[in-house]
């Protein structure tokens, strides 16, 4: 056999092996796109009978359901601990398959926790939509908070389908996937989620729904003087209200506020110099807790404070509050309330404080 025919042959078995290996990646990178769009299983846990049944929207190292606490929704999307973790438990904070949806970031070697925190500083919110970030460690613990001092080995971004804003909107979610997709560059890292449209559909649904059962019941103070908010803010502690960021909130035994006062030109109560005369009492219904005397409660405060701050107490069309209306308002809340419950929103809830913001 000649030199040439033995260089053809071994260049025919060299292009052989070079098309195989073109079409092996070629395969793995198409199922790599399949997983990423795989559409989201069908079942809605905020619509469906069994809300215990509730779908994740990403698969994750180990399969989880969601966790309800009561309380006030976190402040923030991500926490950084001011150390390690001193037990090898799971945390019970998770994403909310019910009003979240979920892209999950598995990184091809672990990463630390330094440094996935560097990358993820701003991911707190996408357009109008808070983003919570939850994360899988190498030894296949839970963490909704991501530790310097260890190393993970999936990243769960969950962004929030709805809110008073309205739904998750197209924009919102391709910045969501951007930020994501910056990650798995990064850390050579593959990505998990649902398709866009699947996306829209369910936050339309969600928005749709919360329109439905969101109702904000108001009283107005009308001052016969202006009062300086110093003593304002006297008067509304005395009562048992507490100080809530740029309002003042009489709470629950939770924790959770019934109803807050503020100041009707939005401005905080925290210029101690400065002066009103008209103030504002407010119950957010899916935000409050269940109460029989929802509305009551709040009027019986609003005449102790108007009461001591010489003020009118008026309704949201300015005529004064009388005897006896806060009964018939109660007994429509109280039918709200059960709304909110059978739709898997339960006033004062994590998931309804989430969702009602």
């Amino acid at each position: 056999m000649s030199d040439l025919q033995i260089g053809l042959i071994a260049l025919g078995v060299l292009l052989i092996l070079l098309v195989l290996g073109f079409n092996w990646w070629q395969d793995r990178r198409a199922r790599s796109r399949m997983q990423a769009r795989f559409p989201a299983s069908e079942q809605d846990p905020l619509f469906g009978a069994n809300e215990a049944a509730g779908r994740t929207a990403a698969p994750e190292a180990q399969r989880r359901e969601p966790g309800m606490g009561g309380g006030q929704a976190p402040a923030h999307a991500a926490a950084v601990a001011a150390s390690a973790p001193s037990n090898d438990l799971d945390d019970t904070e998770e994403p909310d398959p019910a009003c979240e949806i979920v892209i999950e970031v598995q990184f091809g070697e672990p990463v630390r926790g330094a440094d996935l925190l560097a990358a993820v500083q701003g991911l707190d919110q996408v357009g109008r939509k808070p983003v919570r970030l939850f994360a899988s460690t190498d030894r296949g613990r839970h963490r909704a908070r991501i530790h310097p001092e260890e190393s993970y080995a999936s990243l769960q971004l969950a962004v929030l389908l709805a809110n008073r804003s309205g739904p998750l909107t197209a924009i919102e979610w391709s910045q969501a996937w951007a930020r994501a997709q910056d990650l798995a560059d990064r850390f050579e890292a593959t990505i998990e989620g649902p398709d866009q449209q699947v996306v829209l559909d369910r936050a339309g649904k969600l928005d749709t729904l919360c329109a439905s059962l969101d109702a904000q019941v108001g009283l107005t103070l009308l001052m016969g003087a202006p009062r300086a908010t110093a003593e304002v803010i006297g008067v509304a502690r005395e009562l048992g209200f507490a100080v809530d960021g740029a309002r003042l909130a009489w709470l629950a035994d939770n924790g959770v506020a019934r109803f807050t006062l503020s100041r009707s030109d939005g401005a905080g109560f925290d210029d101690g110099m400065a002066v009103v005369d008209r103030l504002v009492l407010l119950l957010d219904v899916p935000c409050s807790p269940e109460d029989p005397r929802a509305f009551g409660r709040m009027v019986d405060v609003g005449r102790d404070l108007a009461r001591r701050l010489q003020a009118e107490l008026v309704d949201d069309q300015g005529k004064s509050v009388v005897d006896g209306m806060e009964t018939g308002i109660d007994e429509q809340l109280q039918k709200l309330f059960q709304q909110l419950d059978q739709a898997g929103l339960p006033a004062g809830s994590e998931r309804a404080q989430r969702v009602f913001a």
